[in-house]
């Protein structure tokens, strides 16, 4: 069996939400307390023993590849200032085996084209997905190796899938589902942003998919959709034509850092886990509400 060694991110999105913080900077640059985004999103799949990372960018996101590059100057003068934490720190954010790839995403089509984008490099192999603006936090496992111990069991496609309220459909894709033989929860449907009265289910798919290679082909022959963008969704749908696909509901806690609500709620709550600062920042806090 084909080992998870692959993980894509497609970070070419404009940002909009966050304007005018995201004009120049990209969001998944946006820091929750003092890693961005994107580093929690890469720590996820390296911890899942993943060791190829392939990014896909576009214009103005310069700052996600020199951020995971050897940084020489900085390096030099926390040496030189004796500050080996902060060296040790700067010099570890990824395994060292771990290897960043870059590739462009020329257009804006869709989650699905920034997934085609990465064929070239992923070929024939199991991968996943992850939107670092989905953050997540587990306890115990990170949602990539939760989901790619289901694939070690059943070899198929997985999405990580959790209830959402039924007013919020039209925000997600949503799965309808079936218990399988296995006690997986098997996808039946698939569809992107139903209105309230339409979803077959409040079952929604955030931010992690592991994908068969088998994706590729139904992302080529996907047509645009609305926007003229290239859904993801529509390819899966396709997909379980062919192959079943495991609705995963993962153990851990999400944050939609896409929404400044989300971005919020998870500062404040990193911040209060966070080992140096936390007991400071939680009287704070206590402070400022009485």
């Amino acid at each position: 069996m084909t080992k998870i060694r692959k993980a894509v991110f497609p970070v070419a999105g404009l940002g909009t939400r966050f304007l005018p913080a995201t004009k120049a900077n990209p969001k998944e640059m946006l820091p929750v307390v003092d890693k961005p985004l994107i580093q929690y999103a890469a720590e996820e799949a390296a911890s899942a023993d993943i060791d190829q990372l392939i990014f896909i960018t576009g214009r103005s996101k310069r700052s996600i590849e020199d951020h995971f590059d050897k940084a020489y100057e900085l390096e030099m003068e926390l040496e030189g200032a004796g500050k080996q934490g902060l060296l040790q720190l700067v010099r570890s954010m990824l395994p060292s085996n771990v290897n960043c790839i870059y590739l462009r995403q020329a257009e804006a089509l869709g989650l699905g084209h920034a997934v085609l984008c990465a064929k070239p490099v992923v070929g024939n192999e199991p991968f996943v997905v992850l939107l670092a603006d989905d953050l997540i936090h587990a306890d115990a496992q990170g949602v990539v190796e939760q989901m790619a111990q289901v694939y070690e069991r059943h070899h198929c496609s997985v999405l990580s899938v959790m209830e959402v309220p039924r007013d919020e459909t039209d925000k997600y894709g949503i799965v309808e589902t079936h218990t399988g033989p296995d006690g997986e929860l098997r996808i039946a449907s698939i569809v992107e942003k139903p209105a309230p009265g339409q979803a077959p289910s409040n079952l929604a798919v955030v931010g992690r998919y592991l994908l068969t290679p088998r994706i590729f082909e139904k992302l080529e022959q996907t047509s645009a959709g609305a926007g003229g963008e290239i859904q993801l969704t529509d390819a899966i749908a396709a997909l379980l034509a062919d192959e079943p696909v495991i609705a995963y509901p993962f153990r851990g806690k999400r944050y939609d850092c896409g929404s400044k609500l989300g971005y919020l709620q998870a500062t404040v709550e990193y911040g209060l886990a966070h080992s140096d600062l936390g007991a400071e920042f939680a009287d704070y806090l206590r402070r400022l509400v009485l």
